[in-house]
Protein backbone atom coordinates (compact mmCIF):
# COMPACT_ATOMS: atom_id res chain seq x y z
CA UNK A 1 0.00 0.00 0.00
CA UNK A 2 2.82 2.79 0.65
CA UNK A 3 4.28 2.04 -2.62
CA UNK A 4 1.29 2.18 -4.20
CA UNK A 5 0.76 5.38 -2.46
CA UNK A 6 3.93 6.91 -3.05
CA UNK A 7 3.61 5.87 -6.95
CA UNK A 8 0.72 8.05 -6.91
CA UNK A 9 2.51 11.26 -5.52
CA UNK A 10 4.69 10.58 -8.17
CA UNK A 11 2.56 10.98 -10.58
CA UNK A 12 0.05 13.63 -9.65
CA UNK A 13 1.13 16.92 -10.79
CA UNK A 14 -0.28 18.81 -7.86
CA UNK A 15 2.59 17.35 -5.73
CA UNK A 16 6.01 18.88 -5.27
CA UNK A 17 9.29 16.80 -5.33
CA UNK A 18 9.51 17.94 -1.82
CA UNK A 19 6.57 16.34 -0.62
CA UNK A 20 7.32 13.10 -2.76
CA UNK A 21 10.87 12.80 -1.13
CA UNK A 22 9.62 13.40 2.40
CA UNK A 23 7.32 10.45 2.24
CA UNK A 24 10.27 8.14 0.42
CA UNK A 25 12.97 8.70 2.56
CA UNK A 26 11.19 6.82 5.33
CA UNK A 27 10.67 3.75 3.56
CA UNK A 28 12.66 0.63 3.28
CA UNK A 29 15.04 -0.16 0.55
CA UNK A 30 13.18 -2.82 -1.01
CA UNK A 31 9.82 -0.60 -1.72
CA UNK A 32 11.77 2.94 -3.27
CA UNK A 33 12.50 0.84 -6.71
CA UNK A 34 8.37 0.77 -6.83
CA UNK A 35 8.27 4.72 -7.86
CA UNK A 36 10.40 4.02 -10.73
CA UNK A 37 9.15 0.71 -12.34
CA UNK A 38 9.75 2.01 -15.68
CA UNK A 39 12.97 3.39 -16.93
CA UNK A 40 13.21 5.24 -20.02
CA UNK A 41 16.77 5.43 -21.38
CA UNK A 42 18.08 7.75 -23.66
CA UNK A 43 21.49 6.99 -25.48
CA UNK A 44 22.41 3.35 -26.72
CA UNK A 45 26.15 3.55 -27.06
CA UNK A 46 28.67 1.39 -25.71
CA UNK A 47 28.28 2.67 -22.30
CA UNK A 48 24.14 3.37 -22.29
CA UNK A 49 23.56 -0.06 -24.39
CA UNK A 50 25.28 -1.73 -21.54
CA UNK A 51 23.46 0.17 -18.42
CA UNK A 52 19.93 -0.28 -19.78
CA UNK A 53 21.06 -4.06 -20.40
CA UNK A 54 21.27 -4.04 -16.20
CA UNK A 55 18.33 -2.10 -15.45
CA UNK A 56 16.23 -4.55 -17.37
CA UNK A 57 18.41 -8.09 -15.38
CA UNK A 58 17.46 -6.10 -12.65
CA UNK A 59 13.46 -6.21 -13.31
CA UNK A 60 12.14 -2.56 -14.76
CA UNK A 61 10.32 -2.45 -17.52
CA UNK A 62 12.83 -0.31 -19.87
CA UNK A 63 11.80 2.12 -22.29
CA UNK A 64 14.66 2.90 -25.09
CA UNK A 65 15.51 5.65 -27.76
CA UNK A 66 18.69 6.21 -29.90
CA UNK A 67 18.92 7.89 -32.82
CA UNK A 68 20.98 4.54 -34.35
CA UNK A 69 17.89 2.44 -36.08
CA UNK A 70 20.09 -0.84 -36.21
CA UNK A 71 20.51 -0.17 -32.48
CA UNK A 72 16.96 0.29 -31.94
CA UNK A 73 15.89 -3.18 -33.42
CA UNK A 74 18.53 -4.89 -31.59
CA UNK A 75 16.73 -3.80 -28.34
CA UNK A 76 13.32 -4.04 -30.01
CA UNK A 77 14.53 -7.46 -30.39
CA UNK A 78 14.96 -8.06 -26.69
CA UNK A 79 12.21 -7.44 -25.35
CA UNK A 80 12.73 -3.70 -24.86
CA UNK A 81 9.89 -1.05 -25.54
CA UNK A 82 11.27 1.25 -28.48
CA UNK A 83 10.30 5.10 -28.76
CA UNK A 84 11.30 7.07 -31.81
CA UNK A 85 11.69 10.53 -29.91
CA UNK A 86 13.21 11.69 -26.17
CA UNK A 87 9.40 13.06 -25.96
CA UNK A 88 8.05 9.35 -26.26
CA UNK A 89 10.06 8.26 -23.91
CA UNK A 90 9.39 10.57 -21.14
CA UNK A 91 5.70 10.05 -21.85
CA UNK A 92 5.66 6.42 -20.68
CA UNK A 93 8.51 6.41 -18.53
CA UNK A 94 8.94 7.07 -14.29
CA UNK A 95 12.42 8.53 -14.62
CA UNK A 96 14.73 8.92 -17.21
CA UNK A 97 18.42 8.71 -18.24
CA UNK A 98 20.54 9.99 -20.41
CA UNK A 99 23.82 8.99 -21.81
CA UNK A 100 25.02 11.01 -24.58
CA UNK A 101 28.37 11.98 -26.04
CA UNK A 102 28.27 15.65 -25.68
CA UNK A 103 26.16 19.10 -23.68
CA UNK A 104 24.75 19.50 -27.20
CA UNK A 105 23.73 16.41 -27.62
CA UNK A 106 21.59 16.56 -23.57
CA UNK A 107 20.72 19.99 -24.77
CA UNK A 108 18.77 18.63 -28.07
CA UNK A 109 17.66 15.98 -25.95
CA UNK A 110 15.52 18.00 -23.29
CA UNK A 111 15.36 21.11 -25.54
CA UNK A 112 15.59 20.15 -29.20
CA UNK A 113 12.27 20.21 -31.55
CA UNK A 114 11.50 16.66 -30.04
CA UNK A 115 12.85 17.64 -26.70
CA UNK A 116 11.45 16.47 -23.27
CA UNK A 117 11.20 20.27 -22.32
CA UNK A 118 9.38 20.82 -25.34
CA UNK A 119 5.98 19.34 -23.79
CA UNK A 120 6.68 19.27 -20.57
CA UNK A 121 2.31 18.73 -19.80
CA UNK A 122 2.86 15.44 -21.63
CA UNK A 123 5.63 13.73 -19.86
CA UNK A 124 4.49 11.19 -17.10
CA UNK A 125 8.76 11.09 -15.77
CA UNK A 126 9.12 12.33 -12.15
CA UNK A 127 12.67 12.05 -11.80
CA UNK A 128 15.67 12.85 -14.87
CA UNK A 129 19.26 11.49 -14.59
CA UNK A 130 21.64 12.47 -16.83
CA UNK A 131 24.99 10.51 -17.20
CA UNK A 132 26.75 12.00 -19.89
CA UNK A 133 29.99 13.67 -19.20
CA UNK A 134 29.44 17.17 -19.98
CA UNK A 135 30.31 20.65 -18.49
CA UNK A 136 29.02 21.45 -15.09
CA UNK A 137 26.93 24.56 -16.40
CA UNK A 138 24.96 23.17 -18.87
CA UNK A 139 23.84 20.56 -16.06
CA UNK A 140 22.83 23.28 -14.02
CA UNK A 141 20.79 24.98 -17.08
CA UNK A 142 19.31 22.15 -18.27
CA UNK A 143 18.31 21.19 -14.21
CA UNK A 144 16.80 24.41 -13.66
CA UNK A 145 14.97 23.61 -16.85
CA UNK A 146 13.70 20.83 -15.89
CA UNK A 147 12.75 22.14 -12.29
CA UNK A 148 10.83 25.41 -14.11
CA UNK A 149 8.95 23.10 -17.10
CA UNK A 150 7.89 20.01 -16.41
CA UNK A 151 4.35 19.50 -14.40
CA UNK A 152 4.75 22.96 -12.93
CA UNK A 153 8.11 22.50 -11.26
CA UNK A 154 7.37 18.83 -9.86
CA UNK A 155 10.43 17.27 -11.31
CA UNK A 156 13.85 16.58 -10.02
CA UNK A 157 17.28 16.19 -12.35
CA UNK A 158 20.60 14.62 -11.17
CA UNK A 159 23.62 14.66 -12.99
CA UNK A 160 25.74 11.58 -12.23
CA UNK A 161 28.36 10.92 -14.85
CA UNK A 162 30.45 7.57 -14.54
CA UNK A 163 33.69 6.08 -13.96
CA UNK A 164 34.73 2.64 -15.03
CA UNK A 165 34.70 2.26 -18.91
CA UNK A 166 32.91 -0.38 -20.71
CA UNK A 167 33.96 -3.14 -18.31
CA UNK A 168 32.49 -1.98 -15.75
CA UNK A 169 29.15 -0.51 -17.60
CA UNK A 170 28.93 -4.28 -18.65
CA UNK A 171 29.52 -5.75 -15.15
CA UNK A 172 27.07 -3.19 -13.50
CA UNK A 173 30.11 -1.92 -11.52
CA UNK A 174 30.21 1.57 -12.24
CA UNK A 175 30.62 4.74 -9.93
CA UNK A 176 28.20 6.95 -10.38
CA UNK A 177 28.67 10.71 -8.92
CA UNK A 178 25.79 12.38 -8.40
CA UNK A 179 24.97 16.21 -7.92
CA UNK A 180 21.47 17.62 -7.45
CA UNK A 181 18.86 17.31 -4.50
CA UNK A 182 19.80 14.77 -2.39
CA UNK A 183 16.75 14.05 -1.56
CA UNK A 184 16.06 12.71 -5.14
CA UNK A 185 19.64 11.34 -4.79
CA UNK A 186 18.21 8.78 -1.61
CA UNK A 187 15.66 7.91 -3.66
CA UNK A 188 17.44 7.23 -6.60
CA UNK A 189 20.24 4.45 -5.28
CA UNK A 190 18.26 1.95 -6.08
CA UNK A 191 18.35 2.37 -9.96
CA UNK A 192 22.25 3.42 -9.65
CA UNK A 193 22.95 0.06 -7.94
CA UNK A 194 21.57 -1.32 -10.37
CA UNK A 195 23.69 -0.31 -12.63
CA UNK A 196 26.95 0.17 -10.76
CA UNK A 197 28.66 -0.55 -6.94
CA UNK A 198 29.78 2.32 -6.19
CA UNK A 199 27.17 5.86 -5.60
CA UNK A 200 28.97 8.96 -4.22
CA UNK A 201 26.85 12.46 -3.72
CA UNK A 202 28.98 15.59 -4.65
CA UNK A 203 26.24 17.77 -3.73
CA UNK A 204 24.18 20.29 -5.58
CA UNK A 205 23.31 20.76 -9.45
CA UNK A 206 26.49 20.35 -11.34
CA UNK A 207 28.71 18.91 -8.88
CA UNK A 208 28.60 15.14 -10.44
CA UNK A 209 29.45 16.80 -13.31
CA UNK A 210 31.99 18.57 -12.51
CA UNK A 211 33.28 15.39 -9.96
CA UNK A 212 33.36 13.78 -13.57
CA UNK A 213 35.59 16.29 -15.22
CA UNK A 214 38.81 16.00 -11.83
CA UNK A 215 38.88 12.75 -12.10
CA UNK A 216 39.45 12.68 -15.39
CA UNK A 217 42.24 15.15 -15.18
CA UNK A 218 43.92 13.50 -12.59
CA UNK A 219 43.46 10.41 -14.84
CA UNK A 220 45.08 11.65 -17.85
CA UNK A 221 48.08 13.59 -16.08
CA UNK A 222 48.61 10.12 -14.35
CA UNK A 223 48.50 8.24 -17.48
CA UNK A 224 50.98 11.17 -18.90
CA UNK A 225 53.24 10.79 -16.26
CA UNK A 226 53.52 6.85 -15.71
CA UNK A 227 53.44 6.82 -20.05
CA UNK A 228 56.59 8.98 -20.05
CA UNK A 229 58.03 6.81 -17.26
CA UNK A 230 57.97 3.55 -18.74
CA UNK A 231 59.49 5.26 -22.19
CA UNK A 232 62.33 6.82 -20.30
CA UNK A 233 63.14 3.86 -18.25
CA UNK A 234 63.12 1.39 -21.66
CA UNK A 235 65.84 4.37 -22.91
CA UNK A 236 67.65 4.16 -19.77
CA UNK A 237 67.50 -0.10 -20.31
CA UNK A 238 65.09 -0.81 -17.33
CA UNK A 239 61.98 -2.85 -18.86
CA UNK A 240 58.42 -2.29 -18.56
CA UNK A 241 57.71 -5.21 -16.72
CA UNK A 242 60.40 -4.51 -13.79
CA UNK A 243 59.39 -0.82 -13.39
CA UNK A 244 56.12 -2.31 -12.96
CA UNK A 245 56.67 -4.51 -10.67
CA UNK A 246 59.13 -1.56 -8.76
CA UNK A 247 55.73 1.14 -9.11
CA UNK A 248 53.25 -1.53 -8.10
CA UNK A 249 55.43 -1.92 -4.69
CA UNK A 250 56.41 1.29 -3.99
CA UNK A 251 55.43 5.45 -4.00
CA UNK A 252 54.46 5.34 -7.90
CA UNK A 253 51.92 2.80 -7.49
CA UNK A 254 48.16 4.04 -9.65
CA UNK A 255 45.71 3.01 -11.63
CA UNK A 256 47.84 3.88 -15.07
CA UNK A 257 50.69 1.22 -13.65
CA UNK A 258 48.46 -1.45 -11.80
CA UNK A 259 45.29 -2.00 -13.65
CA UNK A 260 45.33 -0.03 -17.36
CA UNK A 261 49.06 -0.03 -18.02
CA UNK A 262 49.72 1.07 -20.83
CA UNK A 263 52.99 -0.73 -22.19
CA UNK A 264 52.22 -3.93 -24.91
CA UNK A 265 53.28 -7.01 -23.67
CA UNK A 266 52.83 -6.04 -19.71
CA UNK A 267 49.34 -6.34 -18.70
CA UNK A 268 47.03 -8.90 -20.30
CA UNK A 269 42.99 -7.74 -20.71
CA UNK A 270 43.49 -4.20 -20.82
CA UNK A 271 43.98 -2.38 -24.51
CA UNK A 272 47.61 -1.83 -24.74
CA UNK A 273 47.07 -5.60 -24.73
CA UNK A 274 45.13 -5.50 -27.97
CA UNK A 275 46.74 -2.43 -29.99
CA UNK A 276 44.99 -0.21 -28.05
CA UNK A 277 41.39 -1.30 -29.28
CA UNK A 278 38.07 -0.31 -27.04
CA UNK A 279 39.02 1.19 -23.97
CA UNK A 280 38.39 4.93 -23.45
CA UNK A 281 38.80 6.81 -27.14
CA UNK A 282 41.72 9.65 -27.13
CA UNK A 283 39.12 11.44 -28.71
CA UNK A 284 36.95 11.11 -25.50
CA UNK A 285 39.82 12.27 -23.47
CA UNK A 286 40.56 15.08 -25.24
CA UNK A 287 36.87 16.41 -24.84
CA UNK A 288 36.50 16.12 -21.29
CA UNK A 289 40.11 17.75 -20.73
CA UNK A 290 38.46 20.97 -23.05
CA UNK A 291 35.32 20.73 -20.67
CA UNK A 292 38.28 20.65 -17.91
CA UNK A 293 40.26 23.85 -19.74
CA UNK A 294 36.21 26.20 -19.94
CA UNK A 295 35.75 25.06 -16.52
CA UNK A 296 39.05 26.14 -15.08
CA UNK A 297 39.18 29.28 -16.99
CA UNK A 298 35.18 30.45 -15.70
CA UNK A 299 36.37 30.19 -12.18
CA UNK A 300 40.11 31.71 -12.65
CA UNK A 301 41.80 28.42 -11.81
CA UNK A 302 45.57 27.48 -12.81
CA UNK A 303 45.31 24.81 -14.94
CA UNK A 304 49.20 23.55 -16.18
CA UNK A 305 48.25 20.34 -16.15
CA UNK A 306 45.22 20.31 -18.01
CA UNK A 307 46.98 22.21 -20.58
CA UNK A 308 49.59 20.26 -21.41
CA UNK A 309 47.38 16.98 -21.28
CA UNK A 310 44.59 18.80 -23.75
CA UNK A 311 47.81 20.02 -26.09
CA UNK A 312 48.92 15.85 -25.94
CA UNK A 313 45.91 14.14 -26.59
CA UNK A 314 44.47 16.81 -29.17
CA UNK A 315 47.85 16.16 -30.87
CA UNK A 316 47.23 12.07 -31.13
CA UNK A 317 43.42 13.00 -32.42
CA UNK A 318 44.92 14.79 -35.52
CA UNK A 319 47.40 12.49 -35.88
CA UNK A 320 44.48 10.28 -36.56
CA UNK A 321 44.89 8.14 -33.17
CA UNK A 322 41.20 9.57 -31.78
CA UNK A 323 39.42 5.73 -31.71
CA UNK A 324 42.37 4.39 -30.33
CA UNK A 325 42.80 3.84 -26.17
CA UNK A 326 43.94 6.63 -24.40
CA UNK A 327 46.61 4.91 -23.16
CA UNK A 328 48.17 4.68 -26.76
CA UNK A 329 49.85 7.86 -25.94
CA UNK A 330 52.90 5.80 -24.41
CA UNK A 331 53.14 4.28 -28.40
CA UNK A 332 52.03 6.96 -30.24
CA UNK A 333 53.41 10.02 -28.08
CA UNK A 334 56.42 8.80 -26.04
CA UNK A 335 57.35 6.57 -28.94
CA UNK A 336 57.62 3.77 -26.30
CA UNK A 337 58.44 0.03 -27.20
CA UNK A 338 56.52 -3.48 -26.57
CA UNK A 339 57.76 -5.17 -23.84
CA UNK A 340 58.85 -8.44 -25.39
Amino acid sequence: MMAACTLRLLLSPTRGIHQLFSHTRNFCSSSVPSQFERVGFIGLGNMGSRMADNLFKAGYSVVVHDINHDVMKAFSDKGFLTKNSPLGVAEESDTVITMLPSSAHVMDVYMGPEGILNHGDQVRSRLFIDSSTIDPQTSRKVSAAVAATILNGGSAMLDAPVSGGIISAENGTLTFMVGGSEEAYRSARPLFLSMGKNVIYCGGPGTGSAAKICNNLAMAVSMLGVSEAFSLGQSLGIGAATLTEIFNSSSARCWSSDTYNPVPGVMEGVPASRNYDGGFATKLMAKDLNLAAISANEVGARSPMTSSAQKIFTELCDRGFETKDFSCVFRHYFHGKDEV
